[in-house]
């Protein structure tokens, strides 16, 4: 069948049949269409949408044209844990150390942060000797022996994700909810996990601002993942400031472990044990959330998921010793102080815009080849809520390099907006879409 029907046949509104999918998809791996033939189907596709199935034979057509992974020869239930990109999100140095302490294995192929997004690849690297390239042997092993392991994609894997997203970058077609959520599925699916949970981010510093397009894609990729065999949930959490206090490589590995530590309270810690819980409970290691928050909290707090942590750093030739030596992470050569210039209350985040000026000061790319600074970012000393008043800290800038940063510290007063009312609270989970449904009970900090 020709591409140019294809397209056609989705410039006009209609649905495409799951052959017509397929065969696009093959032509486009196998260069048989050429980028504008494809560039011009993604619009058709973002334009008009496609329905529930479509979108599922889309992702299954991108699932099988590359190499899946067989993790049948790991014991158990094993699960996969996604985020859709955040600032401050160290979650998975959290949850998954957690859930693994539990007895669930964790398989988990990540990614790299692009834009004012961070990737927990950067981060794990920025742990001295670690590898996140490790072959599919390799992979299994590190599930089999210490539960958990965090990889790179391999480039096999999903090829078809790989082109459609290049295209997607560079032609205005990236915030389309099916091209988005077949994107996201087909590499999880590919991955070979029994369970998946998705952490669909919403607000300031999230892809998807609107609550109402943050719980459609979560509906979408839950349905996906129902009609591949996969037990899935996805849950909707908040991203209208950072989740953490560290917004940088080192710095929210540092941050991570000292939750795992006990050391530190407050959103990252709620947010990683309800994530979790929700992990287990989707893998069947527990009935109800409330138990799995139980049994989440007893690993961090007897120090089994920090144990845990130190085991896959060093299975994957890291460094250990920086659970114990912060000293052992790169560093910076100055923190520079950022203080408060009036009184009041922080009204709002632009969290985006804080992740652009961790961008700034070296931290993340701006495109996929840029080199990053492991070291360097911001620690945020206020959160939304507080009162302030001149002199106050408002955050400190870890800083190698003059270049940027005074763009970065104008924009990072511009992203801090202070008034005279406090606000109200915003809960740090809006709801969770499951094969039963879409629940809208909100989980607010204990």
């Amino acid at each position: 069948m020709r591409a140019v029907d294809i397209i056609q046949k989705k410039r006009e509104g209609q649905s495409l049949t799951t052959e017509e999918i397929r065969s696009f998809i093959r032509g486009c791996v196998e260069g048989e269409i050429p980028d504008y033939q494809v560039s011009a189907w993604l619009m058709a596709v973002c334009i008009n949408g496609m329905d529930s199935r479509e979108t599922a034979d889309l992702t299954m057509a991108m699932v099988n044209s590359g190499e899946t992974v067989d993790l049948s020869g790991v014991k158990g239930v094993k699960v996969d844990k996604h985020s859709t990109g955040g600032v401050g999100d160290t979650t998975t140095l959290i949850a998954a150390p957690l859930v693994a302490a539990c007895g669930v294995p964790v398989a988990k192929m990540s990614g790299r942060g692009l834009g004012f997004t961070g990737g927990t690849l950067d981060k794990l690297e920025s742990i001295p000797g670690f590898r996140v390239s490790l072959s599919m042997e390799e992979f299994l092993q590190a599930v089999q022996s210490v539960g958990l392991a965090v990889i790179g994609q391999n480039r096999n894997l999903v090829p078809a994700d790989q082109l459609l997203y290049a295209l997607r970058d560079v032609t205005g077609t990236v915030e389309s909810i099916p091209l988005i959520a077949s994107s996201i599925m087909s590499k999880k699916i590919a991955a070979g996990t029994d369970a998946i949970v998705l952490d669909v981010k919403t607000g300031s510093g999230a892809f998807m601002q609107s609550v109402e397009d943050s719980f459609a894609l979560a509906e979408e990729m839950v349905e996906i993942g129902i009609r591949a065999g996969r037990k899935t949930t996805a849950v909707v959490t908040d991203m209208d400031q950072p989740l953490g206090m560290a917004v940088g490589n080192a710095l929210e590995v540092r941050e991570a472990v000292e939750v795992l530590q006990g050391r530190q309270k407050g959103p990252l810690r709620e947010v990683s044990l309800y994530l979790a819980a929700t992990m287990l409970m989707t893998a069947n290691g527990c009935d109800t959330l409330k138990d799995g928050r139980r049994m989440a909290e007893q690993a961090l707090v007897s120090g089994r998921g920090l144990a845990r942590l130190g085991d896959m750093i060093r299975r994957q030739h890291g460094d250990a010793g920086v659970l114990e030596d912060f000293s052992r992470l790169p560093g910076t050569n100055r923190i520079l102080p950022i203080k408060a210039e009036k009184e009041g209350c922080i009204t709002s985040v632009d969290t985006r815009e804080i992740g652009r000026c961790a961008l700034l000061l070296g931290a993340g790319r701006s495109r996929k080849g840029d080199r990053i600074d492991p070291g360097v970012g911001l620690v945020l000393h206020r959160r939304i809520g507080d009162r302030i008043r001149p002199g106050d800290l408002l955050a400190e800038f870890y800083v190698n390099r003059e270049e940027g940063l005074q763009e970065a510290v104008e924009n990072f007063r511009k992203a801090i907006r202070i008034g005279t009312d406090k606000p109200t609270p915003r809960p740090l989970a809006l709801g969770s879409v499951t094969a039963s449904g879409v629940d809208h009970t909100p989980v607010y900090a204990e």
